[in-house]
């Protein structure tokens, strides 16, 4: 029991931390994408922007945060074990100058290239050369953002592995606001001022990965030039970093197709999919991130030491906690589609139209919540125990299935269809993976899970009634906008004192978790 309560306070603890901080980041995230709705709306602009910025993000989720942080943890973990703090701080450096030297050459790769990775990804802005030079600038002006961000992904598995969770958790913040003050401050000054939004995302990389410097020293691994590449442990890193690149690669395909498909949508289908992708992400950045970052650290020590009773509680524990958010998210997101949208980004340059179109693509990519949060944790589980091709696998067959539903719904859903497409493959990729684990370690409180989930799903459908009812009594759609916000105010606070209230008649133990929350945020 006292094993138990260690593991979950632990998670408890660093998940409150970056869950705190996703919170403050998410909230200025809102504010940025609001304002670059405001400014530029679902336009040609907008457009041009997603796509370039998706494209630096592509390869930066490829080499930086996914691969290399899956595959760094659980490596330096066990060096740290063995080793001690200050043996190990020439591996960090070691690490810094090896993927700096990458990144330099990825970066300078996509500058040159950047025609070609746009017409690649985006084939049909090619049919508007304006649209599609614009493009390419953009690419072209952003890459270098993959530079900053790959070195933060390395400063983060670092910091995360000696359980200092803040300032990588807070950084975003910093992102946020060197887009907002682009948008206000330098578009104006600009004859284009959309190119004040890459400006934004290259100051932003660079604070990101700067705030975590004074951090590094403090805890005795402050990145120093180093080319002593011959630990053995680098080389484990690196023959790990090939399967979770590959794996993290057929993930990303999964948005390439997506940007495939919506490049040849009318004008504005990108636009819808960012935004309507933006919010969904809210409940996966303060929830599912929060929870998956501070689990795998704590598997990764559990595996080090062979403690598997704590392992699988850990897992369990996790699970459990995600679930118990993200199932009321989900119904919440599907009753509140519409109404989130129109007081969150009606108005300047986003009209009905964008509304709808977005409310639409987030009402399918909801039912992607679960499944894509619950694969978090079942990757980082696999990771932790430095099996890396198994998700590989997985990812690859749901991209395949991700393709042919992408086929199937584009024609009667549009951009609609590419949402629903990557939920469906977001679930094939939560159950297999799921299955596969089961067969592994065969106990791994699989009914625990499922009855938790069952009794959450109840409490979610009364909150869900709940919700509808007070949407279709106020008669929103007559509303102004001030008496929009209140009354999905009122929504929010009453599906939550409502899920809460059936859960603790239900008896659902993660009520706990949340007292746990709240009293260290007190």
């Amino acid at each position: 029991m006292a094993q138990k309560n260690t593991n979950e306070g632990r998670i408890t603890g660093a998940a409150s931390i970056v869950g705190a901080a996703t919170v403050v980041s998410r909230l200025l995230g809102y504010l940025r994408d609001a304002s670059i709705a405001y400014v530029f709306g679902a336009s040609f602009y907008a457009d041009a922007f997603f796509m370039a910025f998706r494209i630096a993000n592509l390869l930066r989720r490829l080499v930086g945060e996914g691969a290399l942080t899956s595959s760094f943890i659980p490596i330096f973990t066990d060096e740290l074990n063995k080793r001690g703090r200050v043996a190990v701080a020439g591996l960090v450096s070691s690490i810094f100058t090896l993927f700096a030297i990458i990144l330099i050459a990825l970066t300078g790769l996509g500058m040159i290239f950047s025609r070609e990775l746009v017409w690649l990804l985006s084939p049909g802005f090619a049919s508007d050369p304006l649209k599609f030079n614009l493009t390419i600038d953009l690419t072209r002006m952003m890459f270098p953002y993959m530079f900053f961000v790959g070195l933060m992904a390395i400063a983060m598995g670092v910091l995360n592995s000696v359980r200092h969770f803040a300032s990588p958790a807070i950084s975003p913040v910093f992102f946020n606001i060197a887009i907002i003050f682009s948008i206000f401050v330098v578009a104006p000054l600009l004859n284009t001022p959309v190119y004040a939004l890459a400006i934004g995302v290259l100051a932003g990389g660079f604070l990101q990965f700067a705030i975590q410097v004074p951090f590094l020293k403090k805890y005795g691994f402050s990145p120093r030039l180093s080319i002593a590449m011959k630990d053995p442990a680098i080389k484990r890193i690196l023959l790990l970093m090939g399967p979770a690149a590959f794996g993290v690669g057929v993930y990303q395909l999964n948005i390439f197709v997506t940007l495939w498909f919506s490049s040849q949508l009318a004008e504005g289908s990108v636009s819808y999919l960012y935004y309507s992708g933006r919010l969904m992400e809210l409940p996966l950045g303060v929830f599912s991130v929060a929870v998956t970052t501070a689990a795998l650290p704590s598997l990764s020590e559990h595996v080090a030491k062979k403690d598997w009773a704590g392992f699988r509680e850990s897992f369990s524990f996790a699970m459990r906690i995600v679930n118990f958010v993200t199932i009321p998210a989900t119904v919440g997101l599907f009753v509140l589609s519409y109404p989130i949208i129109d007081v969150l980004f009606k108005r300047g340059e986003f009209g009905y139209e964008d509304t709808m179109g977005t409310a639409l693509a987030l009402y399918y990519y909801a039912i992607g919540l679960v499944p894509v949060a619950a694969s978090r944790i079942l990757m980082s589980v696999f990771y932790s125990t430095k099996d890396t091709a198994t998700p590989v696998w997985v990812a690859f067959v749901s991209f395949v299935f991700n393709v042919v539903f992408c086929f199937l719904l584009i024609g009667p859903l549009k951009h609609a269809g590419l949402a629903l497409a990557t939920s469906i493959a977001g679930l094939i990729n939560a159950i297999l993976l799921f299955m596969l684990l089961r067969k592994r370690f065969n106990d791994i409180g699989a009914r625990f899970m499922f009855t938790s989930a069952l009794k959450s799903s109840v409490a979610s459908i009364v909150m869900g009634a709940i919700i509808y009812s007070i949407i279709y009594v106020s008669g929103f759609e007559r509303l102004s906008v001030v008496s929009k916000s209140v009354v999905i105010a009122i929504c929010m606070a009453s599906g939550a004192i409502s899920y809460l209230v059936m859960a603790r008649v239900l008896k659902c133990p993660e009520i706990a978790f949340l007292k746990a929350i709240l009293k260290r945020g007190a």
